[in-house]
């Protein structure tokens, strides 16, 4: 009884001191309602919604600038020869094409103006514009905007006045005078200005050096000079030929009458056919040197070798009765 007791006891105080079981801590939580997040825009793309929210019109700003670029807005253009110079008056042709080429490589030409400062309406857009004043001229891009454009041009121009004259001051009768005008550069570079210009006409240019090719007469007289142009300047230029004007004439005794009907050929010293002519009196106009002349009379043919000299015109005789 006594054993059982003390049990009892023993097995008492060793539930009193044994370790307490681990406690599994909770924190509690506050249940709260989640804020309302920002709306999205709308999706432009989206089909409108069905609840009845209203539709965002978007093609009013399109349609607003679609408008204003259609309509033509004021455009002036002027052109200056240098860029301190005065604007140029008179005497420009404007031209203004689509920036734009079209499927053959053309641009468009959308307006052309025949004055000094030229007015025009064009719509908003990208252009070229072109300008010519004698023979300079230039192209620069165009950018029309909304309201009131000013578009200035400088041709930074010159220009040329050319005659010629035999070596020694021989005046040469302007009639057998032309001027060709060159880009400057090699046989295969250069570009054509201008052909068959009248001597002292002035021929405005951009500025740059040109070849200048004087021709006296139509067959061999020919010299060339490179030429600079200034910008607002003219340059008188006198180009000088070692050259001169012959006539000939088939005769049966010194200073006698010219015999008609007589056919006539010119060779250089090289054999070289450069003139053939029918009549009394054939002129042409010669370079220095050598020549071979031949004057043919039914079956006979009469010649004579000359040597040409520059200088004035002169006569020159075939005798028949000396061959």
């Amino acid at each position: 009884m006594r054993s059982a007791r003390l049990l009892a006891i023993l097995i008492g105080l060793a539930t009193a001191f044994s370790p307490m079981p681990a406690t599994k801590i909770v924190l509690a939580q506050e249940a709260t309602d989640i804020p309302p997040l920002p709306r999205p825009r709308p999706d432009r793309t989206a089909l409108p919604a069905q609840s009845g929210e209203p539709i965002i019109e978007e093609s009013s700003a399109t349609e607003a600038i679609a408008a204003i670029s259609s309509v033509p807005q004021p455009v002036i253009l002027m052109a200056r020869i240098t860029a301190e110079g005065m604007p140029i008056p008179d005497g420009l042709v404007w031209r203004v094409f689509e920036s734009t080429p079209t499927d053959d490589g053309e641009m468009a030409l959308v307006a052309k103006a025949n004055t000094g400062s030229a007015q025009l309406e064009l719509p908003v857009g990208d252009y070229v514009v072109h300008v010519s004043y004698g023979r300079a001229q230039i192209s620069e891009p165009l950018i029309v905007v909304p309201g009131t454009n000013t578009h200035e041009v400088v041709l930074e121009a010159g220009a040329l006045r050319l005659n010629s004259a035999v070596t020694g001051d021989v005046p040469i009768s302007p009639a057998l005078l032309k001027f060709d005008i060159f880009t400057a550069g090699g046989e295969t570079g250069r570009a054509l200005v201008a052909d068959d210009l009248p001597p002292n006409e002035i021929v405005t240019l951009n500025a740059g050096t040109y070849e200048i090719v004087s021709r006296f007469g139509s067959i061999n007289a020919v010299v060339r000079a490179d030429l600079r142009v200034e910008p607002g300047q003219l340059t008188d230029a006198t180009l000088y030929h070692h050259a001169a004007e012959i006539s000939f004439k088939l005769v049966s005794e010194e200073a006698g009458e010219a015999i008609a009907d007589v056919d006539w050929t010119v060779k250089t010293a090289d054999g070289v056919t450069i003139f053939n002519e029918r009549g009394a009196f054939p002129a042409a106009v010669l370079t220095e040197g050598e020549y071979l002349v031949l004057a043919k009379l039914g079956d006979q043919v009469y010649n004579r070798e000359i040597q040409i000299q520059p200088g004035g015109p002169r006569e020159i005789e075939v005798l028949t009765s000396v061959y």
